[in-house]
């Protein structure tokens, strides 16, 4: 029987990050993966393609505006879907070599097969083959992931009615895409197709578009959407999904009780995601698991088996690749006996459509509930140099300090490239900064990053510069 320091069951982005450090610290390590490629929703159904279909997608919509900068464009221009998604495909691919290479480097065992817990220190890898290997492991690192939810009405054939995995690959572009959900998932893969030519309407039980972010981001981000074409039902209760041919028909009722009818050829059922554990036989190793389906994990990430840590979107917490990289890191190093400390208040949360809207800390609405006194200063990138320049004038810089001490307690960014303008604030918050300490940094000139100096400005004594 193969033995192991730490065996890791899911290579997604908290999975093999974990399994590489383990093995950096010196331990012996395996990592078990169900599907033939290593990654996981991440890598194969998430970030990555989505990524690459919205790379893909700005480019054609940036071409509507070539005119403005000069730049002529004759003939016909098509969008080629199949090229496209076999591009994401490509990027997918060479993506998942990258990890298998990382494995090899870091001399870290992989099985492919679905690994479920024969007891606490032995686990069951069944293979594709019908065959099964039985290994033990020391410790056990659980980084399973997550699937995509639904409403326990709603039938997901994968055809019509789809998922965000169905979502990647389809064979046209929809010529209504029905929506339901105002989330992340549901607002990128949206504004994908809505640039490819479908006409895209999304339904949201509740009152804005990314409710989990703060208030003006989601203003902000539906203002522009509803701009570029975008429709959108908030306070809209989904009673019914049903599909008739090539025909789905989406029934909602709005906070009056009045039920609306939308018709569309696909619908996107983009309502969040759940743990996924099926199959890991947690009981037996004495793994608990909570009513809402998490494994139950305390402050160190230990599950109530001693041996046993759980990480990622199983776990309490955001469903976020980058958190569970962290937890990944964070439980490799408690186990070679150092003490790591995540702060999960400095997990950044992005969305990537264009603009991009990014943000960290505490949300205007979240300091407002707990009482804090706090001021506040916001800059507009339609303000900046370099935004003129290239023409992405939508969206502003948003700083929330402490009425007191000037702390910096929350950042909240929607506009071009502010998907990396967040790790600025990160960095910041990581170090306690103030907003007078960020006001203070010399940036460059012509930046987008000088808008978070200016919003800085504006939330210190209403400096701002430029506006």
């Amino acid at each position: 029987m193969n033995s192991f320091d730490v065996v890791v069951i899911g290579s997604g982005p908290g999975g093999y990050v974990s399994a590489i450090r383990c093995a950096q610290l010196g331990f012996k390590t395996a990592i078990i993966e169900k599907y033939s490629t290593l990654g996981g929703t991440c890598l194969n159904v998430g970030c990555i393609p989505s990524k690459a279909l919205l790379s893909s997608s700005h480019h054609y919509a940036e071409i509507a505006h070539f005119a403005d900068h000069g730049i002529e464009v004759s003939g016909e221009v098509k969008v080629n879907l199949e090229k496209m998604i076999a591009r994401k495909k490509a990027v997918v691919d060479q993506t998942s070599g990258g990890i298998n290479y990382l494995m090899d480097k870091n001399n870290i065992t992989v099985f492919n097969g679905l690994g479920s817990f024969v007891d606490a220190t032995h686990i069951a890898v069944a293979k594709a083959d019908g065959t099964s290997e039985t290994i033990e492991a020391k410790h056990t690192i659980i980084a399973t992931g997550s699937k995509p939810s639904s409403l326990p009405f709603i039938s997901i054939d994968k055809e019509r009615i789809i998922t965000s995995t169905e979502a990647l690959s389809l064979t046209e572009v929809p010529k209504h895409l029905v929506i339901i959900g105002g989330g992340v998932i549901g607002i990128e893969l949206g504004q994908v197709y809505l640039r490819l030519g479908a006409q895209v309407s999304v339904v949201e039980f509740m009152d804005r578009i990314i409710p989990g972010m703060d208030g003006a981001l989601s203003k902000e981000l539906t203002k522009v959407l509803k701009k570029q074409g975008m429709k959108f039902y908030t306070s809209h209760k989904v009673q019914s999904v049903e599909r008739a041919g090539d025909v789905v028909t989406v029934k909602a009722e709005n906070a009056k009780g009045e039920v609306i009818t939308l018709e569309g050829d696909y619908s996107l059922v983009s309502v969040g995601r759940r743990p996924y554990t099926d199959g890991l036989n947690a009981e037996a190793a004495g793994v608990k698991i909570s009513e809402r389906g998490q494994v139950e994990v305390n402050d160190h990430l230990q599950t109530s088996a001693s041996n046993i840590y759980a990480i990622g979107d199983v776990v309490r917490g955001a469903m976020l690749a980058h958190k569970a990289e962290e937890e990944g890191t964070m439980v490799a190093e408690i186990l070679a006996g150092q003490k790591p400390h995540i702060d999960y208040n400095l997990i950044p949360g992005v969305v990537y459509t264009w603009p991009e809207v990014a943000a960290v800390g505490q949300t205007e609405e979240q300091l407002k509930a707990a009482g804090v006194a706090y001021k506040s200063g916001s800059f507009p990138f339609k303000a900046l140099g370099r935004a003129r320049a290239s023409a992405d004038l939508d969206g502003f810089v948003k700083i929330l300090a402490d009425a007191k001490t000037d702390e910096v307690l929350g950042v909240h960014m929607i506009g071009a490239r502010t998907a990396d303008l967040i790790a600025e604030a990160v960095v910041a918050m990581e170090y306690k900064a103030s907003a007078e300490d960020i006001s203070r940094m010399s940036h460059a000139h012509p930046t987008f990053a000088e808008a978070v100096k200016e919003a800085a400005l504006a939330a210190t004594d209403n400096r701002a510069l430029h506006v």
